[in-house]
């Protein structure tokens, strides 16, 4: 049996939603049809408030915009009007949030890659026993880490004589960021590291601490961030209040809190 909603005397047939709920990835399909029949509503009584305003579409609107798109943000432009945080309330965030103003701390690892699927019992154990005599071989010559690597290592990093550059945590996968954040600059990692791509042999070349950002550099940032977080609120609300007016068959809008729009 067809299910479609009614807003205010407009149908939202199935089919639409159906179509939709290919944009709200959910765990199961019900769950991608109630986003979908959600957001359809929401969008259905956003337009018709700009119909019934009179509104049409921004001249500058973007060129992908759909005229929909167009509508909704020539109405949310029209009905919600927010004050640019202040200094005031920007250095209250900044001061309250340090950990949020602090630049990445940056490592320059080097490694040694002995390549091995993780499934093949046999190679990764061999690998991992070339990698604990090589590091066995480094802890006498440490000094020989970037011919060795530049000899044996599987990496497109041997011709860089094993080093992979400035990273920052999650670029690398967690295994080896586990041991390569606890050495100290120069230091060669006393035991393989193993990883889906195999064993490696790392060292740390050099690390440079995270810094803190100065209010006056982060204070635009915040401003804006902020103020979207103040828009979103204000647009939920406004929804709610559309919600309240509406007359809505075939589906319940109870805690409809997140319109999605952009």
């Amino acid at each position: 049996m067809e299910q479609s909603i009614e807003v205010n005397g407009v149908e939202i047939p199935q089919r639409a939603i159906e179509l939709e709920a290919q944009n709200h990835p959910a765990e199961n399909a019900q769950d991608a049809f109630g986003q979908a029949a959600e957001a359809l509503v929401i969008r259905e009584l956003l337009k018709g408030r700009a119909l019934e305003l009179g509104l049409a579409a921004s001249s500058d609107s973007k060129g992908d915009e759909t005229a929909e798109e167009a509508l909704i943000e020539a109405l949310l432009e029209q009905e919600i009007k927010l004050p640019r945080a202040d200094e005031a309330a920007c250095r209250r965030y900044f001061e309250a949030n340090p950990e949020h103003f602090v630049t990445p701390t940056q490592y320059e690892p080097s490694h040694i890659l002995f390549s091995a699927p993780a499934d093949d019992g046999d190679r990764f154990k061999a690998a991992t026993l070339k990698a604990e005599e090589t590091i066995k071989a480094l802890l006498k010559t440490p000094g020989d880490f970037a011919r060795l690597a530049h000899e044996l290592s599987d990496c497109p990093s041997a011709k860089e004589g094993g080093s992979l550059g400035q990273v920052e945590l999650g670029q690398t996968v967690p295994e080896f960021e586990t041991f390569m954040i606890n050495l100290e600059p120069g230091q060669l990692c006393p035991v393989p590291v193993k990883t889906h791509y195999g064993v490696h042999i790392i060292m740390l070349d050099n690390k440079m601490e995270g810094r803190k950002i100065s209010f006056e550099d982060a204070s635009r940032q915040i401003a804006d961030y902020l103020h979207e977080a103040s828009w979103r609120q204000a647009v939920s609300q406004y929804v709610r209040l559309l919600v309240g007016q509406a007359k809505i068959k075939g589906f319940s809008m109870d805690g409809a809190a997140s319109p999605l729009v952009q």
